[in-house]
């Protein structure tokens, strides 16, 4: 969500994007010792940390559920199932790749 340019935040933004990019730099630096390197970009997720922090019910959770093109805050096992995916063998040819699972909120 480096992409993101929101008023206030241009310490989260930066950060974001500082993640994204050091992500693609590493898999090129790290390749040759075939080690992957990949960051998952979540959108708002029901978690305990979202319900501590006052999130759920409230207007910002109702404005990112209107942002989000499937229409629904993500679940944690819907980004661990992408975690899961690019630590196995079968992510094997993917590095070096910034994945958005966000149910389509950017």
């Amino acid at each position: 969500m480096g992409e993101l340019a929101p008023a206030m935040g241009s310490v989260y933004s930066g950060s974001k994007a500082a993640v994204n990019s050091i992500t693609r730099v590493l898999a090129k630096e790290l390749g040759a010792r075939k080690i992957r390197v990949n960051a998952l970009n979540p959108g708002a997720v029901a978690t305990e940390g979202f319900t501590a922090a006052g999130f759920a019910g409230s207007e910002f959770e109702r404005q990112m559920v209107q942002n989000t093109p499937l229409g629904r805050i993500g679940r944690p096992d819907e980004i661990a199932s992408v975690a899961a995916f690019l630590a196995s063998d079968d992510a094997r040819w993917v590095s070096g790749a910034v994945i958005d699972v966000s149910g389509g909120w950017r």
